[in-house]
């Protein structure tokens, strides 16, 4: 277990290159954090081309990790409902999300940045996690974004969603984290979910599935409400951790379809407002087509093609 990577959090007067110039990370953590960086300063430089600068969220003080949950829902007009698209809803809430699939060695699950002179918030999030793991990361980042946006990067390794080892970290990883569950699975609605439905007080593996496909959630992070909520045992937990069920979910349920290719794992993912501010900026003529396909990530022939269409 690396506590240095997922510890490390630099005072809020130190840049974002302090990240990449340091002597704690090896030349393949450098080498990440640079191709981070590029895409920070690529996507602000969108935004100054086409005007579209993104409007931050409000900053939470004084308030727990539950209520926090709760008042971003309320003032997002959410509901109790799943999220059907959490990447967007953050992007749209002024944090920036890159999907990146980050090699296991380098033993990251996500990064935030608050660049404060631009007033601009990212996250990288390792997209070699399982789509469900994704939005779990992205949302804990979030929660980063709300409370602790101006106490400097955080690089959090996978150790922080394990419930017996989060405590070993800084005490914002477990706020977080809580904000994450509270957010993505709002209890009452989840209570009333398996009350109406399910029927039961004691849950079993095909009920736990049949509920994380239709929240869309992490297994682990489902778990961990759950148990919070007295419908899984703490003995029935730990043996729950333990299976492989994935496969057992699809061979109960098949794989879902994966019609949206961003569901992908394993694939750098563009955020949808990003590749929306490149084809503006190329249309009003700020950028070339050369530059539209290099920034997609694709060469300037297939770019005109796929406008042609």
């Amino acid at each position: 277990m690396d506590k240095e990577i997922s510890f490390f959090i630099l005072e809020k007067e130190q840049s974002f290159d302090s990240l990449i110039k340091g002597e704690r990370f090896d030349l393949k953590t450098k080498r990440l954090l640079k191709k981070f960086k590029k895409y920070c300063y690529d996507y602000l430089k969108l935004e100054e081309m086409t005007g579209r600068q993104s409007d931050l969220a409000p900053l939470y003080e004084n308030v727990t990790a539950e209520k926090m949950a709760a008042q971003e829902r309320r003032r997002l007009d959410l509901g109790d409902d799943p999220i059907p698209d959490v990447f967007s809803l953050l992007e749209q809430n002024g944090l920036h999300v890159w999907r990146y699939p980050i090699p296991e060695e380098i033993n990251i699950a996500g990064v935030f940045v608050f660049l404060e002179y631009k007033q601009t918030a990212f996250a990288l999030i390792n997209s070699n996690q399982s789509f469900s793991q994704q939005i779990l990361t992205a949302t804990h980042e979030y929660g980063h974004y709300l409370k602790d946006r101006f106490d400097g990067p955080i690089i959090d390794n996978p150790d922080i969603f394990i419930e017996d080892y989060i405590t070993l970290y800084h005490g914002r990883e477990k706020y977080a984290q809580t904000f994450a569950l509270h957010f993505l699975l709002p209890p009452e609605e989840l209570r009333d979910f398996i009350e109406k439905d399910l029927r039961s007080k004691q849950l079993n593996l095909e009920d736990i599935l049949y509920i994380r496909r239709y929240h869309d959630v992490s297994f682990l992070a489902l778990l961990q409400m759950l148990k919070k909520l007295n419908y899984v045992s703490v003995s029935q937990f730990k043996e729950l951790q333990k299976l492989d069920w994935e496969q057992h979910e699809n061979c109960l349920f098949g794989s879902k379809k994966m019609n949206v290719p961003q569901r992908r794992r394993g694939h750098s993912l563009l955020s949808e407002r990003y590749v929306s501010l490149v084809l503006d900026a190329f249309r009003i003529k700020k950028i070339s087509a050369v530059k539209a396909g290099q920034l997609l990530r694709m060469n300037k022939e297939k770019f005109l093609s796929l406008l042609r269409r």
